[in-house]
């Protein structure tokens, strides 16, 4: 952990854009406070208050700035934050009801974690570290606001800070309430007051020059191991051909050296767009070149459409514009979606959680056009043992699912708008998954093998009114859990009881076979299947899964989905598409 003080000398504006960024990107959270993000999608939280403060960022083995906290000295104190959000007034009367002074009260500011970080207990050495400043530097008392939504005001008051009375009230910035809270340094630091105490002690080796702080909170290139720098990445880079500053940044990515294929067969594309608007025309040479003349009006080729570059592959396509694309692509769709009801569905956003099985889904969607938008949720990473049944080559191992999904619907179609979550459907990012970032869903498919991230997900579909439809992966079953319609619906149709999430949580072996076998049906598991279920975790690694059942539970998924999206009939419930049986001798209509 590094401290250091930024006036106003040279580099400091540098210092402090980084101090900023750093704690906009977190505090952002994914869109749970849209705030701190600007129009053009750059982190802010510009504040006269870092100047004249002390600053706090603790970094992990790489470099990477992973937590940070302010402390605001006295001869700052009209800028204080608590004293903006009282008032000048209210604030001079609450340092008085106290017996303080605005000369010896410090304000505690800004204390941001990385999600991943906040589970070691990073937040509390950074709290503890600016605590332990603020009496080194002779503080009486502190003061700042808290948030409460996430417990932000509890979480203080482990350190001896009390929140005051008739402070509280809801905050536009960080859409939540916010609490000013007190800490008097006479009074040990709550439950953590050792800790605190060695900070303080420590706190005079742990300052560092302004010009070291710039390292410190530039945020450091995060690498998956075992695989490169950059190789998570999933979305295509579009450029219109007609525009001169996108043809040159095309030409100047040909003369990089990065492009390994190129592909165009934009003319072939243009003689399917005019066969698919008038299919008459298909036998007539001359009648669709006379259709693809008309259709460029003039324009070159070359000038006509969009590239599509591809990073991870290094191949950039030429592509019809993207209605055209897309009417072309779904064409042989029509006389099953027609094109009005295309339309509806490109205008709806779908969430998939757990990306092996989900996998399918979320390509066969992505196929048949099911959605123009998804969210994509899973923390796991490619191994060998996926390949039997995701669609995925071995260079892909190591490689997060959802970036894998995510770079397999981009190449089908280049202009979905695809987020994804990387770290799963954590507690974290569960809002704005389902009502965050680029908007709310509209259907979820649930696809994750934790029995809490199933029922939780399901509290907030049907809070929220979203379908949920999920595969099983053994005989075929799809479940259907029409929360739009029946917002009173059981959980998982009541076959865990009155069971909540958090008695789901951390099940050994043996209790995550039972509830499984719960949600599932026990009596109606297949015969394979349950003579599988004893052998786990013995001579079987995890539960038997075929690639076949994978590809089914996408159609059947994708089918429910589309019905429940157009307002079609898909009731609640659960159905089998039991191969052994549809397929028996028995039913076979040759005699």
């Amino acid at each position: 952990m590094a401290a250091f003080w930024l006036g106003r000398g040279d580099g400091a504006g540098q210092v402090a854009e980084g101090v900023r960024r750093l704690r906009a990107r977190i505090l952002f959270d994914h869109g749970r406070r849209p705030d701190f993000r600007t129009a053009l999608g750059e982190f802010e939280d510009d504040q006269e208050l870092d100047f004249g403060a002390w600053h706090f960022v603790a970094r992990d083995g790489d470099g990477e700035a992973l937590g940070y906290v302010r402390l605001c000295v006295p001869e700052v104190g009209e800028q204080f934050q608590t004293r903006a959000f009282l008032g000048a007034e209210r604030y001079a009367a609450l340092l008085r009801e106290h017996g303080l002074d605005a000369a010896d009260t410090y304000e505690h500011s800004r204390l941001v974690v990385e999600h991943r970080a906040r589970k070691l207990g990073l937040g509390i050495h950074l709290n503890a570290a600016a605590i332990g400043a603020a009496r080194h530097l002779g503080a009486r008392a502190m003061v700042g606001t808290s948030g409460t939504a996430d417990g932000q005001d509890v979480f203080h008051a482990r350190f001896g800070f009390r929140p005051v009375d008739g402070t509280r009230r809801y905050a536009e910035q960080y859409t939540e309430d916010v609490v000013v809270m007190m800490y008097r340094a006479a009074e040990r630091a709550g439950e953590h007051a050792a800790l605190v105490e060695e900070l303080e002690r420590a706190f005079p080796g742990m300052v560092t020059s302004a010009g070291e702080a710039a390292a410190s909170v530039r945020p450091a290139p995060r690498k998956a191991a075992g695989r490169p720098e950059g190789d998570a990445r999933w979305r295509a880079e579009l450029f219109d051909a007609a525009r001169d500053e996108d043809a040159r940044a095309v030409k100047e990515l040909r003369g990089s050296g990065q492009v390994r294929e190129e592909l165009d067969t934009l003319g072939a594309q243009l003689e399917e767009l005019v066969t698919c608007r008038e299919p008459s025309l298909r036998g007539s040479r001359d009648g669709i070149e006379r259709a693809v003349t008309e259709q460029l009006a003039g324009r070159p080729v070359e000038e006509y459409g969009t590239w599509a570059w591809y990073p991870w592959s290094g191949r950039l396509v030429h592509l019809l514009p993207r209605e055209e694309f897309r009417l072309v692509r779904t064409d042989r769709n029509r006389g099953r979606i027609e094109r009005p009801q295309q339309r509806d569905l490109l205008e709806r956003r779908v969430g998939i959680i757990g990306l092996s099985v989900g996998s399918s889904a979320a390509l066969t969607f992505a196929m048949e056009g099911i959605a123009g938008a998804y969210k994509l949720a899973d923390f796991d990473e490619l191994s060998v043992s996926n390949l039997n049944r995701l669609r995925a080559g071995v260079h892909h191992l190591g490689l997060n699912k959802c970036v894998i999904a995510a770079r397999q619907m981009a190449e089908i179609d280049p202009w979905l708008d695809i987020e994804i979550y990387t770290e799963g459907l954590t507690d974290e990012v569960i809002r704005e998954f389902f009502t965050g970032g680029h908007g709310p869903i509209d259907l979820l498919v649930e696809e994750c093998d934790t029995p809490r991230i199933k029922m939780v997900a399901r509290q907030w579909a049907r809070e929220l009114r979203i379908p949920v439809v999920m595969d099983a992966n053994d005989r075929g079953l799809l479940d259907v859990e029409r929360f739009d319609l029946e917002p009173e619906r059981p959980l998982l149709h009541g076959l865990l009881g009155d069971a909540t999430a958090d008695e789901l949580a951390d099940p050994g072996p043996q209790e995550l076979i039972e509830i499984i076998l719960a949600m599932v049906g026990r009596s109606s598991i297949s015969a394979e299947m349950a003579a599988a279920i004893p052998r786990i975790g013995t001579t079987l690694s995890s539960w038997p899964q075929l690639a076949s059942g994978v590809a089914l539970g996408g159609a059947l998924t994708a089918d429910a989905a589309r019905r429940i999206l157009l307002g079609l009939p898909r009731p609640s419930g659960r159905y089998y598409t039991d191969l052994d049986l549809l397929t028996s001798a028995e039913r076979n209509v040759l005699t």
